[in-house]
């Protein structure tokens, strides 16, 4: 039996991410690396360790078929999976609710929530029949899990959901000793939070200047959620840039 630890993060390509992904090679993991493009993932893989420590997997997460073959390659390679880090997400143009298209709320949902829910579904297969039985999935659900910006309906209400995903698989997967957490993070600093240090819409409609965090916080994080015993589990995290507009009024 391989005793070698598993671990597959889904947008594997760029900011939160590929961070997690080099914390948790650094920490002695097998890494499978998803995303849509081969080339981000590659550049995660060479940068981050030896391609012993890697595997690079592109895979349509909105996709069961390609999610599907994910999985497959996982359990054909290394015949177990340990850790399910679900982060892929997609942020569609601000818009106010009444001028979003069917499309993009589309997007929003079959990436950020039916992407998430797929790869749980096909770690918890893996993981109830392995041996030693179980696992562990951390869903990235945001500081938009608890409260929206403006002109965000499609990815506030997805991450929203995840919360429930979150509580559900960690229901669900009691009886396979499957542990599932979430973090929710708020402006980490990476290619998609640029625009907060310029300034972005406020509640007020007001433009603000927001702080940022470096993303290596958010690693730490997930590294010590995924160090604990399956006994033991973090439910929901808040990993956020201290002085942002998040707590009363900002």
């Amino acid at each position: 039996m391989n005793n070698q630890k598993i671990a597959l993060v889904t947008g594997a390509g760029s900011g939160i991410g590929r961070a997690v992904a080099w914390a948790l090679m650094k920490e002695g993991y097998t890494v499978v690396l998803t995303g849509r493009r081969r080339e981000p993932l590659e550049q995660t893989a060479t940068a981050g360790a030896s391609s012993a420590t890697a595997m690079v997997c592109p895979a349509d997460v909105s996709d069961p078929q390609s999610v599907q073959e994910l999985f497959g390659t996982i359990q054909a390679r290394y015949g177990r999976l340990d850790l399910l880090f679900n982060n892929a997400g997609i942020f569609t143009p601000g818009a106010s609710l009444e001028e979003v298209s069917f499309e993009q709320w589309k997007s929003s949902v079959d990436v950020n929530l039916t992407g998430s829910f797929l790869c749980t579904r096909e770690a918890f297969r893996i993981m109830k029949a392995q041996d030693p039985q179980g696992g562990r999935i951390i869903n990235n659900g945001s500081i938009s899990a608890h409260a929206p910006r403006p002109n965000s309906v499609g990815y506030t209400a997805t991450k929203h959901a995840i919360t429930g995903l979150t509580k559900s698989a960690s229901l669900d997967g009691r009886k396979y000793n499957i542990a599932c957490g979430q973090i929710d993070i708020g402006n980490a600093s990476t290619d998609m939070t640029e625009k907060m240090k310029k300034g972005v819409m406020q509640a007020n409609g007001s433009i603000e200047v927001e702080a940022t965090m470096d993303v290596e916080h958010v690693a730490r994080a997930v590294i010590y959620m995924a160090s604990l015993p399956l006994e033991a589990n973090v439910q929901f995290m808040t990993v956020m840039a201290t002085k942002m507009p998040f707590i009363g009024r900002g």
